[in-house]
């Protein structure tokens, strides 16, 4: 054999040799990962306990009869116990301290404090309008000059406006003052009351008397300061009783009006303090009162408008500026509060997943009342320091409507009535009773749902009654009943 066939014999040796190796080697490592595989198991099954299958706690509804990876989600599937599924305690959900690991739920408790509410509102500063003046004509007249003035300009009190030749007035005047020469005090008298009626001001008739002689033209004055915000006098033009000649807006005070959520409608009142900020001088805070809540909603942004009052001193507040209002309010007293997070919201009710003890969830539903800065007020449902799951009480919920855990509306008040028994069968009860006026009811025949069958043992149909019953969702439930006295005392 030659050096060329030598050499490719070994080379070829050495190609089977590595691809038996690297076939070995994937083998091997093959092994290995189903080795560490299966060395990594779910979680066991505690001892002495029954599963009844295994479970993906993210797809609860699905069950699976040995443990394994969850084919929906990149964790183990978690095991239901026997003991678990005992929704039968009086309608409380039992979840494992695995099965809260893998849903990941927090409890907090329920507290008490006091919700202060801020409210940040954005308005715009609009003209006083109860600081309004107007400026009419008294009589016929003639406008001989007007000072030159135009809306938007600012005017002091007892400004000049305008000066008007009164003809009735002049005539009226000469005879006040023909009269009063002739010394008879009684038709002077009578002359001057008739300058008055004419709508001649008192300064005029003053001025008229001092000087002894009549005042062909009448100087119209502003009445008071502010901006005019409308001017129709001009020279030359004829004015007549009750024409309106300008209208002066008072600056003392400005009016913010901000658009305030209808859902913190109960948190302002008229009279309460303001905070209010403005982009032209940042960093000053300005102290304003709410004057109104006006009653008419925006249909389109479903908010309300509020009326701030705002002193302007110096008058450096100007119509159309825009404006940051903060308010502060919130609750008389301490108040029941969760984290905003714990409530589940259906639409129709709100539920929170009470502790009653450990591993154990029950369904309560709540009144919730205001939410301020993530915590939320419950006026009814929970007592403070009544622990409740704050986190993961979703899946919570998913695994409480699997196993058809309900939640229960909170007791509502109960009611008195006295009534007849007409029959009594199992937990239903049928009464003939009397009126109820707290729920404006008249007499009437009706079945009513018994608490406990227990109460009404012994009663028999034509037994007078009294009882007591709360509103429990859509059945009115009896949940104390005993024989009226008259007849208690007709028994033998």
């Amino acid at each position: 054999m030659n050096t060329i066939s030598k050499t490719f014999v070994a080379a070829a040796c050495a190609l089977v040799l590595g691809l038996a190796g690297g076939y070995a080697l994937s083998r091997w490592q093959a092994g290995a990962v189903h080795e560490a595989a299966v060395a990594t198991p779910a979680p066991a099954a505690s001892a002495g306990r029954t599963v009844l299958y295994w479970y993906d706690p993210m797809v609860p509804t699905q069950k699976f009869d040995k443990p394994g990876k969850s084919p929906f989600m990149d964790m183990q599937l978690v095991p239901r116990y026997a003991d678990e599924s005992a929704v039968e305690t009086a309608g409380t959900l039992g979840v494992s301290p695995q099965a809260q690991q893998s849903l990941g739920v927090r409890t907090v408790a329920a507290d008490k404090r006091r919700l202060a509410t801020r409210i940040d509102a954005a308005g715009t500063i609009g003209l006083d309008d109860r600081d309004v003046s107007i400026v009419q004509a008294r009589a016929n007249g003639f406008v001989e000059r007007v000072v030159p003035r135009a809306p938007g300009d600012l005017i002091a009190k007892g400004a000049v406006l305008a000066e008007v030749l009164h003809p009735d007035w002049l005539a009226a005047q000469r005879e006040y003052l023909a009269v009063r020469a002739t010394g008879d005090t009684v038709l002077a008298q009578a002359s001057r009351a008739r300058l008055a009626l004419l709508g001649m001001p008192a300064g005029l008739v003053e001025r008229i008397e001092a000087s002894g002689q009549a005042q062909a033209i009448t100087t119209i004055v502003a009445p008071s300061g502010g901006l005019i915000a409308e001017l129709m006098v001009r020279p030359g033009m004829t004015v007549s009783p009750g024409m309106t000649l300008a209208r002066i807006n008072g600056l003392a005070k400005v009016w913010v009006e901000a658009a305030l959520p209808e859902a913190l409608a109960a948190t302002v009142r008229p009279g309460q303090l303001a905070e209010v900020r403005l982009p032209a001088w940042p960093g000053e805070v300005l102290q304003g009162t709410v004057g109104s809540i006006l009653p008419e909603a925006n249909r389109e942004t479903r908010t309300l408008r509020l009326r701030i009052v705002l002193p302007n001193p110096g008058q450096k507040l100007r119509a159309g500026m825009f404006a940051q209002v903060v308010l502060q309010g919130g609750a008389a007293g301490e108040v029941v509060t969760v984290p905003a997070d714990a409530v589940i919201r259906t639409g129709r009710r709100a539920i929170v997943y009470r502790v009653d003890a450990p591993g154990r969830f029950r369904p309560v539903e709540v009144e919730l009342g205001a939410e301020v800065d993530e915590r939320i007020e419950i006026r009814r449902g929970l007592e403070a320091g009544q622990q409740v799951v704050a986190s993961g009480q979703f899946m919570v919920d998913s695994e409480a409507s699997l196993q058809g855990v309900m939640a229960r509306a909170p007791a509502a008040p109960g009611f008195a009535a006295t009534g007849r028994v007409i029959s009594v069968d199992g937990d239903l009860i049928r009464l003939d009773h009397g009126p109820v006026p707290e729920l404006k009811w008249p007499a009437m025949k009706m079945p009513f749902v018994l608490a406990d069958p227990a109460i009404a043992k012994g009663l028999k149909p034509g037994d007078e009654v009294r009882f007591r019953f709360r509103q429990d969702g859509g059945d009115n439930v009896v949940t104390a009943i005993d024989r009226a006295a008259s007849a208690a005392g007709a028994k033998p």
